[in-house]
């Protein structure tokens, strides 16, 4: 089966994971975020302090981070395509990675680039910064103001890798994932 494959991202506080849970309780399948996971297994092994912005500066080995990141994303696809389901909603995509490594100033060579090109998605929504809800939690450490920079990082690399990129409105959560529904023809 090959099910319609859609990203949902955004920087962080945006309300991905809110769609994305009230997407999955309509019974889409969707496939969550794997850093928060991550980031607390980095936290446990290292010093909690040297968490002040994002995980992928904040680690001791960004690159191994980054890596098994992509790698997780990658084997998060691949599972998605072995689902019996007609659409796959994933609450962040390959190019994510990219998005925050060139974000925060790491470099990465074509071969680590090859994913974005290897596994593919149908749809891109972004969610934009929203300084009303936006909060810092134990695995989301970065300012407003490095979420503006994330949110331009992810909308340049998507289309860098040749996708078409659709903004979701702020709205409530019930709106924002009617406005997907509508926007898939799902509804």
């Amino acid at each position: 089966m090959n099910p319609l494959k859609v990203v949902i991202t955004g920087g962080p506080s945006t309300g991905k994971t809110s769609v994305i849970d009230l997407l999955e309780k309509k019974g889409y399948f969707c496939v969550h975020e794997l850093i928060r996971s991550m980031t607390s297994a980095e936290k446990k092994e290292g010093n909690e302090d040297e968490f002040v912005t994002n995980p992928i500066v904040s680690v001791k080995d960004p690159e191994k981070f980054n890596k098994a990141l992509l790698d997780g994303r990658v084997g998060q696809y691949q599972n998605a395509l072995k689902k019996n389901t007609n659409v796959v909603f994933f609450d962040r995509g390959i190019p994510d990675v990219h998005a925050y490594m060139h974000c925060f100033d790491q470099n990465y060579d074509q071969d680590f680039a090859q994913p974005n090109y290897d596994y593919r998605y149908n749809h891109i929504l972004l969610m934009p910064p929203w300084e009303e809800i936006y909060a810092v939690d134990n695995e989301r450490f970065e300012t407003y103001e490095e979420s503006l920079r994330i949110f331009d990082s992810l909308r340049s690399t998507y289309i860098k890798f040749g996708y078409d990129v659709t903004l979701i409105p702020k709205d409530s959560v019930e709106k924002r994932t009617d406005f997907i529904l509508d926007h898939l023809n799902l509804i």
